[in-house]
């Protein structure tokens, strides 16, 4: 047991050691090749470069679904620079988020309107879920990031064969009023947006506990404490990507699908010859309908599915109108 151990100790402090000699190496090449001119310029110093980094411009007035930031209190404006400076900086990431944004901030804005929500709850999605299909340790699914027993409760149908908390837009109605049903507990959009990280059993425990009904007056644990202001540097980031030296097309963005949908009111008994009926395959029509979970679907007297098929030619953006 002793031998194992000390293996497992060196074992990690070879691949410690490979790593910082790897990132130090990585800094060289990158101060390196950031340098300006040659070593024949005069104006160019020795052992100096152009690379460097910047702070992130935190603005003096930041709204949430209309409501004002306090920004002028230490804590809140260090809070937001935090989570500014983690997103600006995250560059692969953030670029990414922004491109699928254009994708599909257009499905999930108007369900928003038609809940009567804020169009900045849009954020919460990619603050949930970096707009994916995404499935928690604790088993939160979808863009909205619902266990089961709560997409059930909210209407959404969750069984071996069909998950609508993979639907974007029904899980987004069932977000939707999960919501409103916060905001006419608490009577404003921030706690509103806090309670849905934290769960409204949560916010009111330390509601009770601390004597304070702000969510900026409120200590909460890590992830709830950051949420609000994550979401928020997303909004400011988003509406502005080059404010914040993210330099986007129209073309670099990715666009909607266009697509058309069937209904479906029999049993599919297999996914792989249906899509090839529709001139697909099963692989994108999966990509189209994740809430579809497995190889058929099916489907009881009275009942139907509305499917999404892609349309002819889809796989060529520049032949998309």
């Amino acid at each position: 047991m002793e031998r194992m151990i000390g293996r497992n100790r060196l074992q990690r402090f070879s691949v410690l050691g490979f790593l910082l000699i790897a990132g130090f190496t990585a800094l060289f090449v990158v101060g390196s090749g950031f340098t300006e001119g040659s070593q024949d310029d005069p104006e160019v110093k020795e052992g100096t470069g152009s690379f460097a980094v910047y702070s992130v411009n935190v603005p003096d007035q930041v709204t949430f679904a209309g409501e004002t930031m306090p920004l002028d209190l230490f804590d809140v404006r260090e809070a937001l620079d935090r989570e500014m400076l983690s997103n600006v900086y995250f560059h692969s990431q953030t670029i990414r988020l922004i491109k699928l944004a254009n994708r599909y901030f257009t499905l999930i804005e108007p369900i928003l309107r038609k809940h009567l929500v804020p169009d900045d709850f849009k954020y919460l999605a990619v603050a949930e879920s970096g707009l994916a299909q995404m499935v928690s340790p604790a088993r939160a699914v979808g863009f909205w990031q619902l266990l089961e027993g709560t997409a059930k409760e909210y209407g959404l149908e969750v069984n071996q064969e069909v998950d609508e908390r993979y639907h974007i837009e029904k899980s987004t109605g069932a977000a939707c009023r999960y919501l409103i049903e916060s905001y006419q507990k608490y009577r404003n959009w921030t706690m509103t947006a806090a309670s849905y990280n934290a769960g409204r059993r949560g916010m009111d425990r330390q509601i009770q506990r601390q004597k304070k009904e702000n969510y900026y007056d409120l200590l909460l644990n890590e992830e709830t404490a950051r949420y609000l202001y994550r979401v928020v540097a997303f909004k400011l980031i988003f509406e502005d990507p080059a404010a914040y030296g993210f330099n986007l097309t129209e073309k670099d963005l990715y666009r909607e699908i266009p697509v058309y949908s069937v209904v479906i009111d029999s049993t599919v008994f297999d996914f792989a010859d249906f899509a090839t009926e529709y001139g697909t395959n099963y692989k994108i029509l999966k990509y189209l309908n994740p809430w579809l979970r497995d190889t058929r679907i099916t489907v009881r007297s009275g009942n139907s599915y509305e499917i999404l098929l892609p349309e002819r030619g889809f796989r060529r953006p520049d032949a998309w109108e």
